[in-house]
């Protein structure tokens, strides 16, 4: 894992961990060959430099050459204060920033972040934006890049149909916990693994919706969606210092993914067979047609995807890696926070209790717990999955309402760091104020809906913002909802050590949950 204290100037710590990703060959990368990368892409600055779209703005660090390439390193180890800091430096204006291939322009308004989300995806495009960002063409492949049919999917059908699946998805919770959690006794406290508990977690849950009983509950199929998420960030994490024009020497030595997609053929391939046959026998519906991602994927691929068990293993692993390290850190960071400050258990517990009693273990019972919904928010705005948000591509040249021209080529973001902690959108922005987005609901009813997690806002950034804001963000607000609210109806829960939460992992503007910290748990009695 890399961590916040990552420096340029100490590579071979990092870069000697790499090893040859596909399991075909095993061993380390030499220190001379890891020198020569180096060397080779430093060499490489100058014409990489070259190639920049010029936007008028000021520049946060260096301006050009091999001191702006350095920078760059130093934003890895560091961009959660220099986002912070920049936001103010230039008056809440917009700036550039250095990476190690070009400037990225952060935008801090308001309202040019609600102009750039809603422009054409003819002039900024997120799609190509991401696939830049999480470089697709050697973590997800050319298909995930050039065709999103799943995004509507999960949009549309899963967000309309979790009500009718909300029952497979608390039974799957309850088993996953019952599973992971080790044995109690009342008055026994254990401790867990947080992160890699949520992950299973948030797997097996998503799962039972995806892909059903048995495989949800598989070892493998777990293991193997967890290790591909964590496998695919660790590529990303390495090929975004490498160059476009190295990046096909050196990707074969770093990722995991034609392992994983193999494996992933083994485990799914039976099951995409027989709904093969079930859709040549019966067309496109027939009687107990099953209610999950593969059928859905199934009626809406295209023809080149539709009967390839290989293309629809890539699809579904993508699928996996957007639900699961995303929901698991979100889970695990509420979590700190809710031992760390543990006056705040009693109240979502009551609240939970009462609505539970009225409305059972339903979709609509989640909507109703206003201050689990509050807490999992503010626990959004401190600690979300990027220090940046929007990510836009200028597919032609673009001119903001500010005069700032963009020109072809530019890449944007919106300083998420820097909106979450002004105090003139969120008061006192430095505490963790867990009833904050409650008290609001409840000052205004009318604006009720606004303030609720899955909302979003140029203000509010967790989610995105706009028509590319996450789609399964409602799916996964409910399945984090309901994850923690079981955890109170049946668990005692408090921290390692009281009164403190364990401190978040950065990573250029990654944010991760500490990955190795643990939560205490206790079975509760019932009467």
């Amino acid at each position: 894992m890399f961590t916040s204290n990552w420096s340029p100037l100490n590579l071979k710590p990092i870069l000697s961990d790499l090893s040859f990703g596909d399991g075909e060959s095993h061993g380390k990368i030499s220190s001379f060959a890891v020198a020569g990368i180096f060397v080779l892409l430093a060499s490489l600055v100058q014409y990489v430099r070259t190639k920049q779209p010029s936007v008028d703005v000021p520049v946060e660090g260096s301006s050009g050459g091999l001191s702006a390439y350095l920078y760059a390193y130093e934003f890895i180890g560091n961009a959660k204060s220099i986002l912070g800091d920049a936001y103010y430096k230039y008056g809440r204006g917009t700036f550039k920033i250095p990476g190690v291939e070009r400037y990225t322009v952060v935008l801090n308004r308001r309202d040019l972040i609600e102009e750039v989300t809603k422009a054409s995806d003819e002039k900024v495009s997120f799609n190509e934006a991401s696939a830049d960002l999480f470089i697709s063409k050697w973590t997800f492949g050319e298909n995930i890049i050039k065709s999103h049919y799943h995004i509507p999917i999960i949009r549309n059908r899963l967000t309309r149909l979790l009500p009718s699946v909300f029952d497979d998805v608390m039974d799957e919770i309850e088993h996953a916990f019952n599973d992971l959690i080790p044995a109690a006794v009342e008055n026994e406290w254990v401790a867990i693994p947080t992160l890699d508990t949520a992950r299973n977690v948030v797997c097996r849950t998503s799962n039972r919706i995806f892909v059903g009983l048995p495989l949800c509950r598989d070892p493998d199929y777990i293991d193997l969606n967890i290790n591909h998420t964590i496998d695919i960030m660790k590529t990303v994490f390495t090929l975004i210092r490498v160059p476009e024009i190295l990046r096909p020497i050196v990707s074969p030595l770093v990722s995991t993914a034609p392992r994983n997609i193999r494996r992933g053929m083994r485990l799914l391939g039976p099951i995409l067979e027989e709904r093969f046959r079930l859709y040549e026998d019966n067309g496109d519906d027939w009687p107990g047609k099953p209610v999950d991602m593969i059928s859905w994927l199934l009626d809406d691929a295209p023809e080149d995807e539709r009967r390839s068990v290989r293309e629809l293993t890539k699809r579904m692993l993508a699928i996996n890696w957007a639900a699961i390290h995303t929901s698991s850190n979100s889970f695990t960071h509420a979590l700190f926070h809710l031992v760390a400050e543990p006056e705040y258990i009693e109240p979502i517990r009551e609240e939970v209790e009462s609505v539970i009693k009225e409305n059972g273990w339903t979709k609509v019972a989640m909507t109703k717990m206003w201050k689990l919904d509050s807490f999992m928010k503010e626990s959004q705005r401190m600690n979300g999955i990027n220090l940046v948000s929007l990510n836009r591509k200028v597919m032609s040249d673009y001119t903001l309402s500010d005069g700032t021209f963009l020109p072809k080529g530019t890449f944007l973001n919106a300083n998420l760091r820097g909106l979450h902690f002004d105090e003139s959108n969120y008061p006192n922005p430095d505490k963790f104020d867990g009833f904050r987005f409650s008290r609001m609901r409840g000052e205004s009813l009318e604006e009720s809906a606004k303030h609720q997690m899955a909302n979003t806002a140029a203000d509010y950034l967790a989610f995105g913002h706009g028509r590319h804001a996450c789609p399964g963000r409602f799916f996964a607000v409910n399945e984090l909802k309901a994850m923690m609210a079981y955890l109170l109806m049946n668990y005692d829960i408090k921290a390692e050590v009281e009164g403190v939460r364990p401190e978040n992992v950065y990573h250029a503007t990654r944010l991760n949950p500490n990955p190795t910290a643990k939560v205490l748990l206790r079975k509760r009695a019932r009467a």
